[in-house]
């Protein structure tokens, strides 16, 4: 009797509870996509994108057509679905009036549909990665490896996916793709971030890279680096305005940098080392690294200069 009376209680007090913060709850309205069937549905696109290598599959030019239209018609029915939903619930959220009837449908097939009209070109930007991370790791023995086993071309995987849904200003689902590789190999990839072809993320782990951070081709980035923002609260109310840095092509950033601000801009083809702390643009063909504690110099060619750590 005891045990019923603070059974009883205790859901009581939860159901008071949920009359006091609307906003972290989802009742009263049509339900959300589970979080792991959005995973899930992520999973399934990567096996698209690299057929045969992330699953026990045995796939040879017989069964590679019917396979292929199996998956990507189970992709497209289930994509669409959780679309409707996210995009009728933003409707809500936002006081909007209600959509015509079908226009959440009309316009999830659409987006659906355009997904899996641009894997191929996702494919193309994908191997580009993998060549360049092949190029970039004496490590690395094969690019099949680098597929199954490099956290870094997981989290671009998943990232190119998210970002093609976030440029449709789709709620919700970019972000929690982000947050689950994120999970999985400690790398932290805004779906809003503009990455280029090419890109090699090394080791991978803590690395950030903010919303409105844009990544040229041929960049490698290694280990706890971070493309962030100055004082992001006081840009709260403007998520648009360009708080990260710009990285232009060929440019390598070893381990450990901080390069903040949204008008920062590392030159094409520059070094940035280790643990360097950069809150200024460098010219094209630039060296950054610290020399002595305290000091950090910037190397252009034939010109050098002096910094004091934190300018």
């Amino acid at each position: 009797m005891q045990t019923e009376l603070r059974l009883r209680k205790a859901v009581d007090a939860l159901l008071d509870s949920y009359h006091s913060h609307p906003e972290i709850q989802s009742i009263g309205c049509s339900g959300l996509p589970a979080r792991e069937s959005i995973v899930q549905l992520a999973n399934d696109l990567q096996v698209l994108l690299f057929p045969g290598l992330l699953r026990q599959e045995q796939l040879d030019a017989i069964s590679l057509p019917y396979w292929l239209g199996q998956k990507s018609a189970s992709i497209f029915y289930r994509l669409r679905d959780y679309l409707e939903q996210v995009i009728c619930w933003q409707s809500r959220q936002e006081g909007l009036p209600q959509p015509p009837a079908g226009a959440c449908s009309e316009r999830a097939e659409e987006i659906s549909l355009n997904l899996l009209e641009t894997l191929p070109e996702m494919r193309e930007v994908l191997a580009e990665d993998v060549e360049a991370t092949f190029a970039g790791d004496p490590a690395a023995n094969d690019r099949k490896e680098i597929v199954l086993a490099y956290p870094g071309i997981h989290a671009l995987s998943i990232y190119r996916i998210a970002h093609f849904l976030h440029n449709y200003q789709i709620p919700l689902m970019p972000r929690i793709l982000s947050e689950h590789v994120h999970s999985l190999t400690g790398i932290d990839i805004n779906p809003g971030a503009r990455i280029g072809r090419g890109v090699m993320i090394d080791h991978g782990t803590g690395i950030v890279i903010g919303g409105t951070a844009v990544i040229l081709d041929q960049v490698r980035i290694y280990q706890g680096v971070t493309l962030g923002a100055f004082s992001p609260i006081q840009h709260k109310n403007e998520p648009h305005l360009k708080r990260h840095p710009t990285i232009e092509r060929e440019t390598i950033i070893y381990a450990g940098a901080t390069i903040l601000g949204g008008n920062t801009v590392v030159g094409a083809r520059s070094i940035i080392g280790g643990n360097v702390w950069l809150t200024h643009s460098v010219p094209p063909d630039s060296r950054v690294y610290i020399q002595e504690p305290g000091q950090q110099r910037t190397e252009v060619r034939a010109e050098l200069e002096m910094r004091p750590t934190g300018t």
